[in-house]
């Protein structure tokens, strides 16, 4: 399915998951949380065709490292695109499944927008990308969930056009933003937990636990 979206991917994206939604400023509140400075290096998993790397790049500047995981070839050419366009020759990127992908040792933040829900194995990501933080690494979740008032029919028609790619009612079921959650608080130190939008969505964060490093705290607030 992706494949098959990559080349329009990006306009795309505008309406997701509705028209009008704050996808841009969401986004750009998950790298601010991501407390980013000159040289870091980031792994942003799930990247697509890389709509989060001018943020990131802005931050790192050219002494930093950015690493791009997708499963899907066609949406990681149309990241290498938008790499090449901008010049950014500090980009890797890498075709592998979010669950088994083998993180860099001591990375700075890891970041996930939008896609860790899609994953079965969300919680097995969230401890590998926490295994690899440097001491005060931050380890960011942008992504939706079912509002927790809503009743289920209306979840299902709010968000049919976005899960197409697997089963809704399983996604519904399987509540992967709460094994998100809780890997988060199991893993990182100082975990955070806000919602958006309504509920509609969430932003998690937290930090690692490994040693020698700055403190890049960063206090997520609002809803």
């Amino acid at each position: 399915m992706y494949r098959k979206k990559a080349k329009r991917y990006d306009l795309v994206s505008r309406l997701y998951p509705a028209p009008g939604y704050p996808q841009r400023s969401q986004r750009a509140r998950a790298v601010q949380a991501l407390g980013l400075r000159a040289g870091d290096t980031v792994v942003d998993v799930a990247c697509g065709t890389g709509l989060n790397f001018a943020l990131i790049e802005e931050a790192i500047g050219p002494s930093g490292r950015l690493v791009g995981v997708d499963l899907t070839d066609a949406m990681l050419a149309r990241a290498s695109d938008r790499a090449d366009a901008n010049g950014w020759s500090n980009v890797t990127l890498v075709q592998a499944d979010a669950a088994e992908f083998a993180f860099p040792d001591k990375v700075d933040a890891v970041l996930s927008t939008y896609a860790l829900t899609q994953v079965a194995e969300c919680g097995t990501v969230i401890a590998n990308g926490a295994a690899a933080l440097s001491g005060g690494g931050r380890w960011v979740v942008l992504d939706l969930k079912i509002p927790g008032a809503t009743p289920a029919w209306l979840s299902r028609l709010g968000i049919a056009a976005v899960r197409r790619s697997a089963s809704l009612d399983e996604w519904i079921e399987r509540r992967p933003w709460d094994a998100i959650r809780g890997a988060i608080e199991e893993r990182l130190v100082d975990p955070s937990w806000v919602e958006l939008c309504f509920g509609s969505a969430f932003l998690a964060a937290g930090s690692g636990r490994g040693t020698g490093t700055r403190d890049r705290r960063v206090v997520v607030e609002g809803t």
